[in-house]
């Protein structure tokens, strides 16, 4: 119970109506509409009164209430997606949202946003037509697959395939691709979701043609899955069967072979010094009947999960009921049509973020690093390495050039980066703090010198 100095005391304390008419109410008010800001000063008012009730404080101010008022509403709407400065050299950074997108596919999202759109109209006949036509055509032209079709995500697009293609049936795949990814799923989790039967051959480490061979003839197989180890390497002792031997045995038997690239590689990597990934024409042309990867990955583009491969087996999807639960919004089909037509026009590796990055000459991070310790008056190069990451060529690294800052205590120092405006991720390596320039985007440059200047003072 308030002692009566306290009952007196929260008597002057205003109410909500004499809190919204002073001059800052009020513009809280149109800034932030009347209920929110009734809720807000009835938290900040009932905090007030615990205090004086528990401590005997005085009662603050109007003013100095409203600013409390204010910061709990900047708190409450203060959006909790938003950009960041990525220098931790990690080019697809799965926490940090993958690939950046290029200038045309930022456009042509916000065309498809700020109005209505043809997602399922067709101009000429007036009628309703299909949202999966918009990305198909350049699916096929880029790919060279019969048809196309694009879904939310890759494990998304791989349950509607195996719902589609063998549901109650058994899908054959080798026990070294059963790999859990991001957040805990696991491809045998998803495949029983779809429907399909599992079907495990070989070990852990070893799986050998005889393996494929063996099942088809004595199980009634209606499908045969070749996984993409996206997060980690098989190394030691191993062996694997090549995609072309797995689908010699599938076909000879008439069966079906779906290759989950994961990655979805349309450009050779090994040109930038990296290990080559399989490109998904390369999956088409060793005869893969279907072939799904992501959209965010190593196409640079928003996410989703595009399916390519045989027309016959595609149109089954479609038809499937859960293609409707998975399908792709607008935005995502704006995005990645235009996305693709930087494939198209030969033109990804200057257009497409990811693709800047990974080619990015050592000369200029080297020159990127050495301005940025000149404008910070700190700072030592030295060399390093950046990852491909976002479950893309696992252990495969790029020399970079670092700027390494010895700080007292970094992971406080990191911790008041990812308060700044705009927040600022960076890594921690031998108690140094270390900035790559490969993954910071040419404009957001200032901003992230700004940053650094105003936290190392």
């Amino acid at each position: 119970m308030p002692d009566p100095k306290s009952k007196s005391a929260l008597k002057k304390l205003p109410s909500v109506d004499a809190l919204l008419r002073t001059v800052d109410g009020a513009q809280l008010e149109n800034d932030y509409g009347h209920d929110l800001v009734v809720a807000a000063i009835r938290e900040v008012t009932g905090d007030v009164r615990r205090k004086v009730g528990r401590e005997g404080s005085t009662i603050p101010l109007p003013e100095i209430i409203l600013q409390d008022v204010q910061l709990l509403l900047q708190a409450w709407t203060r959006p909790t997606l938003e950009p960041v400065i990525n220098a931790t050299g990690v080019i697809l950074h799965t926490n940090l949202g993958r690939s950046p997108l290029s200038a045309e596919t930022i456009s042509a999202i916000q065309k498809a946003a700020q109005g209505y759109s043809t997602l399922e109209f067709d101009l000429e006949s007036g009628k309703r037509s299909s949202r999966y036509l918009h990305a198909e055509d350049l699916l096929v032209r880029v790919t060279g697959a019969e048809a196309g079709l694009v879904v939310n995500n890759c494990a998304s697009a791989l349950m509607l395939i195996l719902a589609a293609l063998s549901n109650k049936r058994r899908t054959l795949v080798s026990r070294t691709q059963l790999i859990e990814i991001g957040g805990g799923f696991r491809i045998p989790e998803v495949m029983a979701q779809s429907g399909a039967i599992l079907e495990e051959i070989g070990t852990t480490n070893r799986v050998h043609l005889r393996d494929y061979q063996q099942a088809i003839e004595e199980l009634p197989i209606k499908l045969v899955l070749r996984a993409h180890r996206s997060n980690f390497q098989l190394v030691g002792f191993t062996s694997e069967p090549t995609l072309e031997e797995i689908v010699k045995v599938a076909h000879q038997a008439d069966i079906p072979l779906v290759d989950d690239l994961g990655s979805g590689a349309l450009l050779d990597t090994a040109q930038y010094g990296l290990a080559h990934e399989m490109t998904v024409m390369e999956s088409l042309a060793a005869g893969a009947n279907v072939v799904c990867f992501s959209g965010d990955k190593l196409l640079g583009g928003p996410q989703g999960g595009v399916i390519v491969g045989r027309k016959d087996l595609i149109d089954k999807m479609r038809q499937h009921p859960i293609a409707r639960a998975v399908r792709a919004d607008k935005l995502a089909l704006a995005g990645l049509a235009a996305t693709l037509l930087h494939y198209l026009k030969g033109e990804a590796e200057k257009k497409i973020p990811i693709w800047q990055m990974i080619s990015m000459d050592l000369d200029l991070i080297e020159e990127r690093a050495r301005h940025w310790m000149r404008v910070l008056k700190t700072g030592t190069l030295v060399q390093g390495e950046s990852a491909v990451g976002g479950g893309s060529l696992p252990g495969e690294r790029l020399p970079t050039w670092l700027v390494a800052l010895e700080i007292k205590n970094p992971d406080q120092f990191l911790a008041l980066l990812r308060r700044s405006h705009p927040p600022v991720i960076a890594r921690v390596e031998d108690d140094r703090v270390l900035l790559d320039p490969r993954t910071v985007l040419i404009q957001q440059e200032g901003a992230l010198l700004v940053e650094l200047q105003n936290a190392l003072v």
